[in-house]
């Protein structure tokens, strides 16, 4: 379960203010209220006239950013943490500041800094088991992504391969398929050329049976003269 550390903190040395104006501390104090109250927005305009008074009050941006988490204001919460984080040397409030950032960054699905920022929260508090929990749940999730993007990534890949596969399959079709039209077109020519030398065979056989039943008749009417002659 992965639940944000409220812990509100007030710094222990504030700014010294002119008398009668309020101070950090002040802020801080009336926010932490607002906040317990659940009136977050409010929380927030104090922690922010906190920060006008100390611009370099780590308690006043941490309880900033978490004002903003619970309005859902993940990106602006994780920048007030991210400032914080920078200034806080109390390493308990660290583990606090870091956790946080690792629940903003989980719930937008960022698992490598998310799982770095428990790594932190865990080196500045080990025995902080809700942060170790988290962990290996932002681990876990973090290998079932991997394995869910290597999955699509097989799919996507055995697709461009079946892709490829069909498109070389309809090539080796249209080499056939253009193969045997060649080939059909081929024994069409020689049938025709052979129809052709037929008819030229056919024809010279004609004709020369032609022109031996002309000799014939020729040779014929020539014995016949050749006998008329004779009866003379």
């Amino acid at each position: 379960m992965k639940r944000i550390k409220w812990m509100l903190l007030i710094c222990a040395c504030s700014v010294t203010a002119v008398y009668g104006q309020k101070t950090d501390r002040d802020y801080l104090r009336s926010g932490n209220k607002l906040y317990k109250d659940s009136l977050f927005v409010k929380a927030e305009v104090d922690y922010r006239k906190a920060l006008e008074v100390n611009p370099k009050s780590a308690d006043a941006l941490y309880n900033l950013g978490n004002s903003l988490l619970m309005q859902e204001k993940g990106k602006e919460a994780m920048e007030q943490l991210d400032a914080a984080s920078r200034l806080e040397k109390d390493k308990e409030k660290l583990a606090h500041i870091y956790h946080n950032m690792g629940v903003i960054l989980q719930a937008s699905k960022q698992l490598p800094q998310c799982i770095e920022a428990y790594k932190q929260a865990l080196r500045n508090n080990p025995k902080d088991d809700e942060t170790r929990y988290n962990l290996a749940l932002a681990q876990k999730q973090l290998k079932d992504q991997q394995q869910q993007q290597q999955d699509q990534n097989q799919q996507q890949e055995q697709k461009q391969d079946q892709k490829q596969d069909e498109k070389e399959q309809n090539k080796d079709q249209q080499d056939q398929d253009k193969k045997q039209q060649n080939q059909n077109n081929q024994q069409q020519q020689n049938q025709n050329q052979m129809s052709k030398e037929n008819a030229e065979q056919l024809l010279n056989a004609v004709m020369q049976d032609e022109k031996n039943v002309q000799d014939k008749v020729k040779k014929a009417i020539q014995m016949q003269g050749r006998k008329l002659e004779k009866d003379w």
